[in-house]
């Protein structure tokens, strides 16, 4: 699927902002976008932050909804819903800075041994789905870079976070996935938004 230009990056990111604002103002006041590219189905993350710190990060791998939905519904939950963090308050909103990962569709990796596994990955670009039963995990693009992991590290956490023991990967009997992410951010609180 096509990438977002920085011009629709800039608008997904205002229309994330201005959802959560509207949970502490007049719906009324919100803009409407009618963008073509809203009405793409597309998975997308969003993530808040606050002093550099995470606040909150709910999303949609899978692209089930258009992705002006998507981000409304994630960009809610991130602020309200992510059990990890307090919700975001009125006070705290002008604190906050967005980050939009906009997805690729998720194709499961085929490998026969594990070497073939770790070079299929490339930090950096790939996030990770680990699927096993019930269980699944996800890990964003960025999360591998940002904490300087390589591709066992990645898997290995990615398997934690399904709530798998950390060599779950070399088993076999789970599902792997990779995508890519598109992201755009603010940076600052409301300020300049930006492509990573």
């Amino acid at each position: 699927m096509k990438k977002l230009s920085r011009e629709q990056g800039v608008k997904s990111v205002k229309l994330a902002r201005e959802t959560i604002e509207g949970l502490f103002r007049e719906k009324s006041k919100q803009k409407s976008y009618k963008d073509n590219f809203l009405k793409q189905k597309r998975g997308v993350f969003t993530t808040l932050t606050k002093d550099g710190e995470l606040k909150g990060c709910i999303g949609f791998p899978r692209p089930l909804m258009e992705l002006g939905k998507a981000i409304k519904d994630s960009s809610i939950k991130a602020a309200t819903e992510d059990p990890r963090f307090s919700p975001v308050t009125e006070e705290e909103i002008d604190q906050v800075c967005i980050e939009l990962s906009i997805l690729t569709q998720p194709e499961e990796i085929v490998y026969e041994k594990d070497e073939q596994l770790i070079e299929k990955i490339e930090i950096g670009e790939d996030g990770l789905i680990v699927s096993s039963g019930f269980r699944t995990g996800l890990l964003l693009p960025q999360v591998a870079k940002d904490n300087q992991w390589d591709a066992e590290e990645f898997l290995s956490n990615t398997c934690v976070k399904a709530g798998l023991n950390r060599d779950a990967w070399r088993k076999r009997n789970l599902t792997i996935k990779k995508f890519q992410a598109q992201i755009f951010l603010e940076e600052e609180p409301g300020g300049k938004i930006i492509e990573k």
